[in-house]
C-alpha cells in the first residue's frame, strides 16, 4: 500500500545507471521503462506525486506507489512480481522425452505419431502433447515432397535468370511464359449448398466433365500485366500463335526476353525459325525441374486459387470466358511480383538442402 507522504528518493549511481539504461533499452517492457521515469523523475529535489504524475501522464497513486517500492526495494522493486496460478507440473524432461520420441522414431502401427499415440507412449496428456508440438512448430501429420534439379546448367541458369529478375536490361521487356495445359471444365452432379453460418460451402464429391482448354501467358515482371489466350491444343504451332500474339503486343522498338522452361513445344524448329526472324527476342530457359523459378506459375497458382479450383463451368466456354475475366481483372489493377532473394542466396540453400537428404552425392 503506497503510503500518503511521499518518500524521499535518493539514487546511488550504480541505481540511476539501472534506471537510465531501462529507460534506453529497446527492449525493456514499457511499463517497466515507465516506472524507471517516474523514479527518476522522484528522485529530483522537491518534486512532488503530483508533479511527477502530471509531467509523465499517469495518475498521482501510481506515482506514489512506485516510488514507495523503489525506497523499499530498490530496483527490484520495479519488476513485476510472480503471478498467481497453478505451478508447471511437466518437467523439463518430460518435455524433452516428447520431443526426441516425435523426432527420432515412428509408433510401431503408424508411419508418423498421432497426439494421442504420443500421449500414451510418454504418459501425457493429449492436450500436453499438442503444445508441446505447437510450442516447437511441430506437424508429423503433414509431409511434403521435393525434387532436386539435376540439370547440370543448373548454377547458370539460376544466375542467368535472377539476374533478369534483380537486374533487367535497359530498353527491353521480361515476359514470364508458360502454358497451363489441360484445364478442365467441369460441374458438379448436384446443386451447390451455399455458405450459411455454422455451415461452409458444399458440393458434390463427383463431378460432370465438359472438355478441357490450354491456356498460354505470359507476364510482365515489371508491371505485373498479362498476356494470355486459350487454345484447345498446346502444340508448337499453338505457341507460334502466342508468339505472334506476343509480338503484336509489346513495343517494337524494345528487346524482349523470355523466361522459359525446357517443353518440346518451346524448342521446336518451326519456334526457332520464328526466333531466327526476330533478333530482338532472347530466350533463358530455366533449369530442369526448376520451374519455380519461373514466375508466372504464381500467377497460375492464383489463377487456380481465385477462379478455377471452385468454378462450375458447363462448358469450355464458360471456362475460357472466366479466365478472360481473371486476366482483365489482372490488368486492370496489376501487382508485379517482387523477387529478392539472390542467386547466391538460392545456391547456399539449395547446397544445404542437399546435405539433409540422402541422394546429394547424386
Amino acid at each position: 500500500m503506497a503510503s500518503p507522504h511521499a518518500v524521499a528518493i535518493t539514487l546511488s549511481a550504480a541505481d540511476r545507471e539501472t534506471l537510465e539504461a531501462w529507460t534506453r533499452r529497446r527492449k525493456t517492457a514499457q511499463g517497466l521503462a515507465m516506472r524507471a521515469r517516474i523514479v527518476l523523475a522522484c528522485a529530483e529535489a522537491g518534486t512532488t506525486n503530483g508533479a511527477v504524475a502530471k509531467a509523465l501522464g499517469v495518475s498521482r497513486p501510481t506515482v506514489a506507489t512506485w516510488r514507495q517500492r523503489f525506497a523499499e526495494r530498490g530496483p527490484d522493486g520495479l519488476l513485476d512480481e510472480p503471478r498467481p496460478g497453478a505451478p508447471r507440473r511437466i518437467t523439463d524432461e518430460q518435455i524433452e522425452r516428447a520431443v526426441v520420441t516425435t523426432l527420432e522414431s515412428t509408433p510401431a502401427n503408424a508411419t508418423h505419431w498421432s497426439t494421442r499415440s504420443l500421449a500414451q507412449a510418454v504418459g501425457l496428456s493429449q492436450t500436453a502433447v499438442v503444445r508441446i508440438w505447437h510450442a516447437f512448430a511441430l506437424q508429423p501429420h503433414r509431409s511434403e515432397t521435393f525434387k532436386l534439379s539435376r540439370d547440370p546448367l543448373f548454377v547458370d541458369k539460376v544466375r542467368d535468370i535472377v539476374g533478369l529478375y534483380l537486374n533487367p536490361p535497359d530498353r527491353a521487356l521480361v515476359l514470364c511464359v508458360d502454358e497451363k495445359p489441360q484445364i478442365q471444365a467441369t460441374e458438379g452432379t448436384a446443386p451447390v449448398q451455399p455458405m450459411r453460418p455454422g455451415q461452409v460451402e458444399r458440393h458434390t464429391h463427383d463431378y460432370i466433365r465438359h472438355g478441357t482448354t490450354d491456356l498460354f501467358a505470359a507476364l510482365d515482371v515489371k508491371t505485373g500485366t498479362v498476356i494470355g489466350t486459350c487454345r484447345q491444343r498446346h502444340r508448337a504451332v499453338e505457341f507460334r500463335a502466342f508468339l505472334d500474339q506476343i509480338d503484336r503486343s509489346v513495343p517494337p522498338d524494345l528487346d524482349v526476353h523470355l523466361v522459359l522452361d525446357n517443353a518440346s513445344t518451346h524448342k521446336a524448329p518451326l519456334i526457332r525459325r520464328w526466333l531466327v526472324k526476330r533478333p530482338r527476342y532472347h530466350l533463358h530457359f530455366t533449369p530442369t525441374s526448376g520451374s519455380w523459378l519461373n514466375l508466372v506459375e504464381a500467377w497460375f497458382a492464383l489463377l487456380s486459387a481465385r477462379q478455377l479450383r471452385r468454378g462450375k463451368f458447363r462448358s469450355t466456354r464458360s471456362l475460357e470466358q472466366a479466365v478472360r475475366r481473371y486476366i482483365a481483372a489482372t490488368n486492370e489493377n496489376p501487382k508485379p511480383f517482387i523477387w529478392t532473394k539472390s542467386a547466391d542466396d538460392i545456391l547456399a540453400s539449395v547446397q544445404r538442402f542437399c546435405q539433409r537428404t540422402s541422394n546429394s552425392d547424386q
